[in-house]
C-alpha cells in the first residue's frame, strides 16, 4: 500500500509500464474456463472467517503519513477486518520481519503496548479480524534464498503470536516480485522471489490450520496487466504478472484478494480497450478479469482461472490525499450495482453477476478518520 510521498513515483512507473506498446498484440477477452460466479460457486476454504459482505481497513500502526494516529480501540465498528500497517524486513533480502510501533514522536497519541494488545482482543471479541500486513511501498521484500524465506516464515510467525493476530497480509510492491527470463508457465513457476514466496505462505498456512487468515494486496500491474504481458524475457517489465503465479498457487488457501485499484496507469480489460482509474467502470473491468479468468500474454494454454467472488473485494483509496484514483462514492456504488446485480453498468458489460463479491478494501482507515469516516459510512450499509 502505498505511502503519500511515495504515490506520485509509483504511478508514473505504472503508466510508463503499462501503457500500450508497439510490439503488443491485442487478445480476445475471453474467459480462461467455465465462470461459476453467476450459478454459485464454492466459497474460499476459509471464507466464513471474514463476514459474508466486509470492509478491509490498513490501520498505520508504525507510522502516521500525515493523516494522524488512530488507536486499535478507536477504530470504528465499521471496519470487518483491519489490517496493520506494516511490518517491513531488515533489508530487501534478508526475509527478517519488523514491526515496529510508530513512535511517540511521530505519533503523540500512540497507546502504550498494552493498551494496543487490549485494543487488538477486543476488537477480535467483536468478531474482527486483525491482520499483519507485510511489506508496502517502503518495505520491499525479495526472498531469493531458502534462508530468506525461512527467516520469512519465522519472524512473521514471531509478530503473529506476540500480538495474537490472525493472520497475515501480503502486500509486496516495487521491485518484491518479478518472473526471470523464460519463466512463463503460471503453473511451474521457477523464479527464486516468487517459488520461495510460494513456500513461505504454504509453511504459515500448515503452522496455524484452517483458521489462519490469508489476504493479498498487489498493485494492478502484477495482476491484471498479465492480460498483455506476462513472463521475464519478453520485452516488457518482468514484474508484469508477476503476483498471478502466487495467486494461483494459493488459491485453495486465500481468503481475500484485494488488488490496488489505483495508483495505477491505464489497464486493458477483457474487452481489449484501456479502463482508467477512478471510474465505476475501472473497477468492473479489473474486478470482471479476477472472476472470469484470463489468458496470460494472449496464450489460452496458460490461463489464470477464475476466483471466487467470496475470495475478491474492491481495492480503493479512502479519500483524496491518500492515492491517485480517488473513486466518489456514486461510481463506487455503480460498481457494486454491476457487479453483483448487473445493472447501473456503464460501457463494459462484466460476463456475470457476482452477487457474493466480498467487499471494499480501503487504503486507509487513518485517511478516512481524518475524512470523518466518509468511506466506512457511505460504504458499510451498501455492501450489508
Amino acid at each position: 500500500m502505498t505511502r503519500i510521498r511515495t504515490a506520485l513515483a509509483a504511478l508514473a512507473g505504472f503508466v510508463l509500464v503499462a501503457a500500450p506498446a508497439a510490439t503488443a498484440q491485442a487478445t480476445a477477452g475471453t474467459p480462461a474456463s467455465p465462470n461459476p460466479a453467476t450459478s454459485g460457486s464454492a466459497a474460499a476454504p476459509g471464507a466464513s472467517a471474514i463476514p459474508e459482505h466486509a470492509l478491509v481497513g490498513y490501520l498505520h500502526s508504525s507510522f502516521a503519513n500525515g493523516s494522524g494516529y488512530v488507536r486499535m480501540a478507536d477504530v470504528p465498528a465499521e471496519w470487518d477486518v483491519i489490517d496493520l500497517a506494516f511490518a517491513e524486513p531488515t533489508s530487501p533480502t534478508s526475509g527478517q520481519l519488523e514491526f515496529t510501533r510508530c513512535q511517540a514522536a511521530e505519533c503523540p497519541d500512540v497507546e502504550s503496548d498494552e493498551e494496543f494488545l487490549a485494543g487488538i482482543r477486543a476488537k477480535q471479541a467483536e468478531g474482527k479480524k486483525v491482520l499483519l500486513s507485510v511489506g508496502g511501498a517502503n518495505g520491499q521484500v525479495r526472498l531469493e534464498t531458502a534462508a530468506a524465506r525461512d527467516a520469512f516464515v519465522a519472524s512473521a510467525s514471531e509478530i503473529i503470536d506476540r500480538w495474537g493476530l490472525d493472520g497475515l497480509d501480503v502486500d509486496f510492491e516495487g521491485h518484491s516480485l518479478e518472473l526471470a527470463p523464460g519463466d512463463t508457465d503460471l503453473k511451474n513457476p521457477k523464479t527464486p522471489v516468487v517459488v520461495n514466496l510460494i513456500d513461505a505462505l504454504r509453511a504459515l498456512n500448515d503452522r496455524y490450520g484452517a483458521d489462519f487468515v490469508l489476504t493479498m494486496a498487489p498493485e494492478t500491474f502484477f495482476v491484471q496487466v498479465g492480460y498483455q504481458h506476462y513472463g521475464g524475457g519478453t520485452g516488457a517489465d518482468p514484474r508484469a504478472g508477476a503476483y498471478l503465479p502466487v495467486i494461483d498457487a494459493l488459491r485453495a488457501d486465500l481468503d481475500l484478494l484485494h488488488v490496488q485499484n489505483y495508483n495505477s496507469g491505464p489497464v486493458m480489460g477483457l474487452d481489449d480497450q484501456y479502463h482508467t482509474m477512478g471510474t465505476a467502470d475501472f473497477h468492473v473491468a479489473m474486478i470482471d478479469m479476477l472472476l472470469t479468468g484470463f489468458p496470460l500474454a494472449g496464450n489460452p494454454d496458460n490461463a489464470f482461472a477464475p476466483l471466487a467472488p467470496e475470495q475478491v473485494a474492491i481495492g480503493l483509496p479512502a479519500a483524496n490525499p491518500a492515492g491517485n484514483g480517488f473513486t466518489p462514492v456514486p461510481e463506487v456504488h455503480k460498481a457494486l450495482d454491476c457487479l453483483r446485480a448487473g445493472t447501473n453498468c456503464g460501457p463494459y458489460q462484466p460476463h456475470g453477476t457476482y452477487p457474493n463479491l466480498r467487499g471494499l478494501m480501503a487504503w486507509s482507515i487513518n485517511w478516512d478518520v481524518y475524512h470523518d469516516n466518509e468511506f466506512a459510512k457511505s460504504h458499510d450499509a451498501y455492501t450489508s
